[in-house]
């Protein structure tokens, strides 16, 4: 039974590779603003993200402290702070989208697309 089991194998036998793997999803979310994964691996990430997006809206050292035990790269953390956070300014929550695309064709494991919500348009807005 599954009882009081709160975190997610996702196929990986450590916890320091979950861990590293969530780091570099989260990393690279933060910079194209939407990725394809597995389903189960898109809502572990959710658990995982939203909480920093939460403290890089507080904006003060502690909570960058914070955000950079868990996202390593410095200019991640930079984007996630002054690129990111205003856009979520006042949005209590529910910052990523998770949008199902159908199964994997070798292994039919169920993909999903994970998004930034507000954010796909900002893009195109600093590029023109």
């Amino acid at each position: 039974m599954r009882h009081r089991k709160s975190i997610r194998k996702l196929g990986l036998s450590s916890r320091s590779h979950r861990k590293a793997m969530m780091a570099n999803m989260a990393s690279s979310l933060i910079t194209h603003k939407k990725i394809k994964t597995t389903h189960a691996r898109a809502k572990e990430l959710r658990r995982f993200l939203e909480p920093l997006i939460t403290f890089a809206k507080r904006g003060d050292l502690h909570a960058r402290r914070q955000v950079l035990r868990k996202i390593k790269h410095k200019d991640i953390v930079h984007t996630l702070f002054h690129e990111i956070a205003p856009v979520y300014s006042d949005r209590p929550g529910g910052y990523t989208r998770i949008t199902k695309l159908g199964f994997r064709d070798n292994d039919r494991a169920e993909v999903s697309q994970i998004e930034l919500v507000d954010m796909i348009g900002v893009d195109a807005e600093n590029e023109e």
